[in-house]
């Protein structure tokens, strides 16, 4: 929102015009995470703090969790959109609305969030697409399905628990997936300091996948879901696979 400039409306005036972009036909859907969930790290809080998250923190819900502010205001205001559905995973969660709404929120495994059988893979599976309205380069979400599907070995993963609930019982559960925020390889041995999502995604514009353009006063770009993640995993699987080679393009 800040990257387009003054909206009038605000995020309410940004998701209508997506949807109606989309059309009577089309589905929009956005990844929200979980605002207030605990931290990932219990273990460095005194043994009070840790208690009380273990003991009292409410279980994810997603008909009343905030979306993480730090993906900005729309997918707050699509979670909270009437007909909305949610895929129901409190950290790799999307929201959807639209005719396949349903469909794309229907399963979200627990762990591997990212991988097969998610609501990413089913974004590839029927022809989606990607924008990006003036969000950096680096916040492409679909990039971790590529990490999580690639043909590679010597991933990294990272368990964090978070309190859930199952069958009416609150209960806290351990999560395993892939590194999404190091990274689930080591690319800064390639890539220094450089972001290894932007770097892919810039990749990916270079070849021709996407286009880029003015909305508001930002730069958007519109990605193919399918090229993209085709583009990630090749990139992925040249640089990391035994054998291969390193080639950054």
């Amino acid at each position: 929102m800040s990257a387009i400039g003054h909206v009038v409306g605000g995020a309410e005036t940004v998701v209508r015009a997506l949807l109606d972009v989309v059309g009577p036909d089309g589905t929009l859907m956005a990844y929200s995470g979980w605002q207030d969930c605990p931290p990932d790290d219990l273990d460095a809080l005194d043994e009070e703090a840790r208690r009380i998250y273990l003991e009292e923190h409410p279980p994810y819900d997603p008909r009343v969790a905030l979306a993480s502010r730090d993906h900005g205001r729309v997918p707050e205001a699509l979670r909270t959109w009437p007909g909305a559905y949610h895929s129901g995973h409190p950290e790799a969660g999307v929201a959807a609305v639209g005719r396949l709404a349903e469909t794309l929120t229907a399963y979200h495994p627990l762990d591997d969030a990212y991988g097969a059988g998610t609501p990413y893979a089913r974004l590839v599976e029927l022809g989606g697409r990607v924008v990006m309205l003036g969000a950096p380069l680096d916040t492409v979400t679909l990039v971790h399905h590529a990490e999580a599907v690639a043909q590679v070995p010597g991933k990294r993963h990272v368990s964090y628990g978070m309190p859930i609930e199952v069958q009416g019982e609150r209960i806290w559960r351990t999560f395993s997936d892939i590194d999404t925020g190091e990274g689930a390889l080591p690319y800064e041995r390639l890539l220094g300091e450089e972001d290894y999502i932007e770097h892919i995604t810039r990749s990916a514009l270079a070849s021709g996948i996407g286009k880029s353009g003015p909305v508001g006063e930002a730069t958007a770009h519109l990605f193919d879901a399918r090229g993209l993640v085709e583009h990630a995993v090749d990139w992925i699987e040249r640089n990391f696979a035994p054998g291969g080679s390193t080639d950054l393009r």
